[in-house]
C-alpha cells in the first residue's frame, strides 16, 4: 500500500510534487534498474550448478536461475556475485530444501501476522467510534509500517533466496496446471508470488497514504435526514437519523418498502444520492447537524436556533479528488510491473486470479439476460405502480421487506445496547447458523467485535494466535437493524478468516481465491440475519433466486462502471477532478442506458455510481456480483448439506487461497458460473407468473 499523497492530476507533476511535499525518493523506472540480468551470467550460474548437482535437477537449476536474474539488480552485486549466490543458496530437492520452506512458511505467517496487527492498531482512530477524530489519526492511519517489507526481505536477499529454489508460477500456469497440484505446490506459489514484483517502498507508501485519505473522506461521509426538506418544508425523516453513503443511504431507501407511506422518503434519497454522484450537493451539509437542506431544489438553510451561516457552494469535486489520488497512486507501481503495468491488469489477473475479459461476460450474461425484463414487471406488479429508477434496490423479495424497519430497529437496539451484548451473543448464533457448539466456541474467542466510525468491516488475523476484528456502527441507544445486518455480513467474513488461517494446513495459503470469495462467505451469513432474530420468514425461500437476480444485475451495473471508469482513466490520465467527474457520470449514464433504460422507461440516470467503494476500493465493486454468483452456487451446495452446514462451512474455508474455479471446483463441485442463477430464477419466475394467473 502507499508514500506521498498524490495532490496534482498531472503525472509528471505528482512526482515532483511527492519529492517536494515529503523528500521521499521517487522510484526510478525499470529501465534504470535491469540493466544487469546478463544472459552471460545465468549460463555460467546454470553451468555452475549442473555441474554441483547434476544433470536431474536441470530443470529446477534453470528455471530458479532465470526467475532470481529477472529479480536481481545491480544494488544487489555484479555477475560473480550473482554466481555466487546461486552456488551458494540453490537447495536440490530433499530435507534441506522441505526446512527451508518451512521455515519460509513460518516466517511469513510472523512478518504478516505482526504487520497487520501494527496496521490495525494505527487505524484505530480513524476505524474505530473512540472519540473526536483526531488530526494525529489521519497521519497515523497514512503511515504504513509495512512499507519497506518488500525492499528488506530483496535487500537482505530473502527474497532471492526463494526465487533460487521454489517455482514462480503466472496466472495461464496456476490455471491450467493447478487443479493437479499437492497442497505443498500451492502453499510454494503463494510464497513466491510475493515475490513476482520489486517495487520500491516509497509506492507502497504512496498508495497507503491515498487510500487512507479516500477512506477517512469517506467514512465521514454522512447526511444528517432530519434536516433534509421537502420543498414544502416538511421534514420526511426523524431527529437524529445520520446515514453514511452509500450504504446508510441505500439501506434506509430498502427499509421504506416495508412502509406504506415510504415512496417520498424513498424519492427523496434518489435525489440526494444523484446530488452526491453530480458532486451538486452543498459541501456545508455533509456531517452537518445544522443546516438545513431542501434536496429537490438545493437549498440550505440554518435552523431558527442555529448560529451558522448558510453556505450553498456545492462539494468542489472533492469525491473525484479522491478518486484520482488512488489512481495516481496506482500509476507509481506501474512502471515496476511490466507483466502487469496497470491497476486493471493487477486487479484481474494477480488480485483476482480471472482475467478481466472473463469477469466482464459473467456480468453481463446478467445484465442481459432477457429474464430482466419479466422480473421487472413481477415487480412493479408487487409494487403497484410503475417502476423508479431506485427501484434497482427492491428488496421485497427478501424477507426482511415483509418488517417495519423501525420495527427491526427496536427489536436490535434491545437484543445489543452495545458492541459487548453482540460479542457475547455470537457463539449463539453462529450455533443457531448451523455450527456445533465446539466450533461457535472456538469462533467467538477468535473475534474482537468494535463500534466502527464507518460503516462496518471486518479485519482477518495473518497470525494464528491473533483475532479477527468485526466492526460496524452502534448508536447511542443501541445496534439498530442497518448495524445488525452489517455485523452479520462481517461475522461471516470473520467467521472465514478464523477457518482459513487460524486452521489451515498450510498458513502461505491462508485465506480464499480473492475477495469475491469472502463476500461470497459473508452474503451466506447475511441471507440469514432475519432468522437469527427469530422472525418468521414465510415462503421467502421460493423467492430467494429472484432477489438473487435483483441484487447482483444492480451491482453488475455499479461494477461496470467502475471497470470503465478505471479504463478512462488510464486512457486520460492527465484528467482533472471536474473532467473525471464529467466522464463518470456519463459512464454511469451510458452503462444504465444499456441495462436498465428500456426496464425503468428513464435515460441517462447516474445513480450507478453512487457506490463509496468506488471511490475508496481501487476498482474493488466486482467483487460483489461475483461475490452474489459464488454465493449463490455455494447455497445451493449447503442446502443439499443442510444437516452438515458447519462442517461445510469449515471445510471449503480451509481450501485456501487456490485459483477462484480450483477452489469451486473442490467447494461444490462445478467452476465459476451464471448459469446456476439464471437457471433458478428463471424456474422461479415462471412459478410467480404461473400463480399470478391463477
Amino acid at each position: 500500500m502507499p508514500t506521498c499523497r498524490p495532490t496534482t492530476t498531472c503525472g509528471v507533476l505528482l512526482a515532483a510534487a511527492c519529492v517536494l511535499l515529503t523528500g521521499c525518493q521517487m522510484p526510478t523506472t525499470d529501465a534504470e534498474t535491469t540493466t544487469f540480468a546478463a544472459k552471460a551470467a545465468r549460463e555460467r550460474a546454470a553451468e555452475e550448478l549442473l555441474a554441483q548437482h547434476g544433470s536431474a535437477h536441470e530443470e529446477r537449476i534453470h528455471r530458479g536461475v532465470d526467475q532470481l536474474a529477472r529479480m536481481w539488480r545491480e544494488s544487489d552485486g555484479n555477475t560473480e556475485a550473482f554466481v555466487q549466490f546461486a552456488r551458494d543458496e540453490f537447495l536440490p530437492a530433499g530435507d534441506l530444501l522441505d526446512d527451508t520452506f518451512n521455515r519460509f512458511e513460518y516466517v511469513s505467517e510472523s512478518l504478516d501476522g505482526y504487520f497487520n496487527a501494527m496496521i490495525r492498531d494505527l487505524r484505530r482512530g480513524v476505524d474505530l467510534e473512540i472519540g473526536p477524530l483526531l488530526p494525529l489519526d489521519r497521519r497515523l492511519a497514512a503511515f504504513n509500517s509495512a512499507a519497506h517489507l518488500s525492499d528488506d526481505l530483496f535487500n537482505g536477499k530473502i527474497a532471492q533466496t526463494a526465487l533460487l529454489n521454489f517455482p514462480l508460477t503466472d496466472l495461464q500456469e496456476k490455471l491450467t496446471q493447478g487443479g493437479n497440484w499437492t497442497r505443498r505446490q500451492w502453499a510454494e506459489a503463494r510464497l513466491t508470488d510475493r515475490f513476482d514484483t520489486r517495487v520500491p517502498a516509497s509506492v507502497g507508501q504512496a498508495m497507503t497514504a491515498a487510500a487512507a485519505s479516500a477512506d477517512t473522506y469517506i467514512s465521514n461521509y454522512n447526511i444528517y435526514m432530519h434536516h433534509l426538506l421537502t420543498p414544502d418544508g416538511r421534514r420526511l425523516f426523524p431527529e437524529g437519523l445520520r446515514l453514511i453513503s452509500h450504504w446508510g443511504l441505500r439501506d434506509e431507501l430498502k427499509a421504506q418498502y416495508a412502509d406504506p407511506d415510504g415512496l417520498p422518503r424513498q424519492r427523496m434519497i434518489h435525489t440526494v444520492m444523484e446530488r452526491i454522484v453530480r458532486q451538486e450537493i452543498p459541501a456545508a451539509v455533509i456531517n452537518n447537524p445544522l443546516l438545513d437542506w431542501q434536496p429537490a431544489g438545493n437549498i440550505v438553510s440554518p435552523p431558527a436556533d442555529a448560529a451558522t451561516t448558510a453556505d450553498e457552494a456545492r462539494e468542489d469535486d472533492e469525491r473525484y479528488r479522491q478518486w484520482l489520488g488512488i489512481f495516481h497512486a496506482a500509476q507509481l507501481a506501474d512502471t515496476h510491473q511490466p507483466d502487469q503495468p496497470s491497476l486493471i491488469a493487477r486487479r484481474f489477473n494477480v488480485d483476482r486470479e480471472i482475467p478481466e475479459e472473463e469477469v466482464e461476460a459473467l456480468l453481463e450474461a446478467v445484465l442481459a439476460s432477457p429474464l430482466a425484463g419479466r422480473v421487472a414487471r413481477l415487480v412493479a406488479s408487487r409494487l403497484g405502480r410503475p417502476l423508479e429508477p431506485f427501484d434497482i434496490w427492491y428488496v421485497g423479495f427478501k424477507a426482511r421487506g415483509q418488517f417495519a424497519e423501525a420495527d427491526l430497529d427496536a427489536r436490535t437496539r434491545a437484543r445489543y445496547p452495545d458492541a459487548a451484548a453482540y460479542a457475547a451473543d455470537i457463539p449463539r448464533l453462529l450455533q443457531d447458523l448451523g455450527f456445533s457448539r465446539e466450533q461457535a466456541t472456538f469462533l467467538a474467542g477468535h473475534i474482537v467485535v468494535e463500534p466502527s466510525r464507518g460503516a462496518g468491516h471486518a479485519m482477518g488475523a495473518a497470525r494464528r494466535d491473533d483475532n479477527a476484528h468485526l466492526r460496524t456502527r452502534v448508536g447511542t441507544g443501541g445496534m439498530d437493524y442497518k448495524g445488525y445486518n452489517i455485523a452479520v455480513h462481517e461475522m461471516g467474513h470473520n467467521v472465514e478468516q478464523v477457518f482459513s488461517m487460524t486452521l489451515i494446513d498450510h498458513t502461505l495459503l491462508q485465506g480464499v481465491p480473492n475477495t469475491a470469495f469472502t463476500e461470497a462467505l459473508a452474503f451466506v451469513f447475511q441471507e440469514r440475519d432475519m432468522e437469527l432474530l427469530g422472525l418468521d420468514t414465510g415462503d421467502a425461500g421460493n423467492l430467494k433466486p429472484l432477489e438473487a437476480f435483483w441484487a447482483t444485475r444492480e451491482i453488475a451495473g455499479v461494477a461496470l462502471v467502475d471497470m470503465r471508469a478505471w479504463r478512462w482513466l488510464y486512457a486520460h490520465p492527465d484528467a482533472s477532478p471536474a473532467t473525471f467527474r464529467k466522464a463518470v457520470v456519463e459512464i454511469a449514464a451510458e452503462v444504465w442506458n444499456a441495462y436498465h433504460a428500456d426496464i425503468f422507461g428513464v435515460r441517462d440516470v447516474p445513480l450507478l455510481a453512487i457506490y463509496s467503494h468506488m471511490v475508496d476500493g481501487a476498482m474493488y465493486t466486482p467483487d460483489y456480483p461475483l461475490g452474489h454468483l459464488i454465493a449463490f452456487q455455494i447455497e445451493e451446495h449447503f442446502n443439499a448439506h443442510r444437516d452438515r452446514f458447519g462442517t461445510e462451512f469449515e471445510r471449503i474455508c480451509r481450501l485456501g487461497r487456490l485459483t477462484p474455479n480450483a477452489w469451486m471446483e473442490q467447494a461444490v463441485g462445478a467452476p465459476l458460473s451464471a448459469e446456476p442463477l439464471l437457471k433458478a430464477a428463471a424456474a422461479a419466475l415462471s412459478r410467480q407468473e404461473k400463480a399470478g394467473a391463477d
